[in-house]
């Protein structure tokens, strides 16, 4: 398998290379060079299978010859083998057709887990034998810090330091990155939105004098190892509900556009999906590129769903691309435009390409409200306030199919909302329930690329000297 960039000017790559990569060397993100299929008849069979069996035969065509079957699922087991319940990613029926993905399980409670915990194991594997330290930076809107710090730290050859803007997460997504003590692990609070940490990182891997200087690598959504990790659960979750001989529909808290682009990449590779629902926020410029090709940014808007408050989706870029005829050099034209004005205009094709298998809803706090208010007292379920937003884009778009909203963090992450909105508290685990007994330790930084570049030139390793 061969990876190119959306924007056509970067080599191209195996698997492990784009692994440890990250983003592309030309600004953009790689994907696969053609789209591999399952048939029909080996998605039938995933019904029978473990979610590590699922894992290994969704991920095989994209590892291609990376990793030899047993290596993968010897990885695979690993980073599964940490999730609190056995089957991973467990459906729970809500009524009739409505039914939550648990994808909380896992050692940090939230989403991110499923795809970090087996990065975090590439990167290891990868990294094995070369003299190299890698310097993984990464921006967090919450979860994907905590489950990107947990995956790596301690582990040989790799240095982390994740951003998140200041105030913005909550007190348990600060906490579970905190409180990691690794001498690895590197947390900086900066000044500003998530956008603005993004946009530091993207800076950081597009400025040679800095990138040329570290080994870099991302662990957030643009790494297309993560993003593929994500991809299992969509054929897990449908084949549990009649799939592929019925469609299923799948209802996603969206921010970063990762998440449902793994569905994107489901459907590419044959699982028959009837929709995706890309569920907003009030931070809803998905909303209004899907609906009126209209993606242009506003002001980030403060909400108890932390996670959606961005403005810039990075992995838009990926659909875009596909959709548009995969022009690298056309799209980087149109993403050079965005850029500079924070404006663009979906072309024709990618607009129409997108309906096809997209739609939209935006989400205001008071139908999130309802929504876990819902979950409660007619199902019994406490969700999160994302999982909420999904939930009640869900529920107004019908149908006569499977509705599965993606449980994308454990409810005790987001105590307060959920307080708020049900009446009821919600503890953490057992595993985690010391996290606030325990030492804390970051900086708090300027959002400045001269302010943030300075601390990890400081404690990373230069790509020139070797262990």
């Amino acid at each position: 398998m061969r990876y190119v960039s959306t924007r056509g000017t970067a080599p191209v790559l195996d698997f492990a290379a784009v692994t440890l990569a990250g983003l592309a060397g030309d600004g953009g993100l790689y994907l696969p060079e053609s789209w591999p299929k399952l048939d029909l008849d080996t998605i039938r069979g995933l019904a029978g299978k473990s979610y590590v069996e699922t894992a290994v035969t969704v991920m095989t065509p994209f590892v291609g010859d990376a990793l030899t079957t047993d290596e993968l699922r010897e990885l695979c087991t690993t980073a599964y083998g940490r999730f609190s319940h056995a089957a991973v990613t467990p459906l729970v029926q809500l009524d009739h057709d409505q039914w939550l993905l648990e994808l909380f399980h896992g050692p940090t409670l939230a989403f991110k887990d499923v795809a970090l915990q087996a990065l975090g194991l590439f990167f290891e594997k990868f990294l094995k034998g070369r003299s190299d330290r890698l310097t993984v930076v990464g921006a967090t809107s919450g979860d994907t810090g905590s489950a990107a710090i947990d995956a790596l730290a301690g582990r040989d050859g790799v240095d982390i330091f994740m951003l998140h803007p200041a105030g913005r997460v909550s007190d348990v997504q600060r906490r579970q990155m905190t409180t990691v003590l690794a001498p690895n692990v590197y947390n900086i609070a900066i000044d500003g939105s998530f956008d603005d940490a993004q946009a530091l990182v993207k800076a950081m891997f597009n400025d040679p004098a800095f990138s040329d200087r570290f080994a870099l690598s991302a662990v957030n959504s643009i790494n297309w190892a993560r993003l593929m990790a994500q991809v299992v659960y969509y054929f897990y979750a449908a084949v549990r509900l009649g799939g592929p001989d019925r469609p299923v529909a799948f209802s996603v808290p969206t921010g970063n556009f990762g998440d449902v682009f793994a569905g994107y990449v489901a459907a590419r590779m044959g699982l028959p999906i009837a929709k995706l629902i890309v569920a907003t926020n009030v931070n809803d410029i998905l909303h209004r590129a899907l609906t009126l090709g209209d993606y242009s940014k506003g002001q980030v808007q403060q909400t108890p769903t932390p996670s959606m408050d961005i403005q810039v989706s990075s992995n838009f870029e990926r659909l875009l691309f596909d959709l548009g005829g995969r022009d690298g050099h056309a799209l980087a034209a149109q993403m050079a435009g965005f850029e500079s004005t924070g404006a663009m205009r979906l072309t024709n094709a990618q607009s129409q390409g997108a309906a096809g298998l997209f739609v939209s809803d935006r989400v205001d706090l008071d139908d999130m409200a309802l929504a876990m208010r819902w979950a409660h007292e007619r199902a019994g379920q406490i969700i999160d306030p994302h999982t909420a937003i999904a939930l009640a884009a869900a529920r107004r778009a019908g149908g006569n199919t499977p509705m599965v909203t993606l449980a994308t963090a454990h409810p005790a992450k987001f105590r307060d909302a959920v307080e708020r909105a049900t009446g009821q508290g919600s503890p953490l685990p057992a595993r985690v329930g010391d996290l606030f007994e325990r030492e804390e330790r970051y900086v708090s930084l300027p959002g400045t690329f001269d302010a943030v570049t300075a601390y990890i030139a400081e404690h990373a390793t230069p790509a020139a000297v070797r262990a």
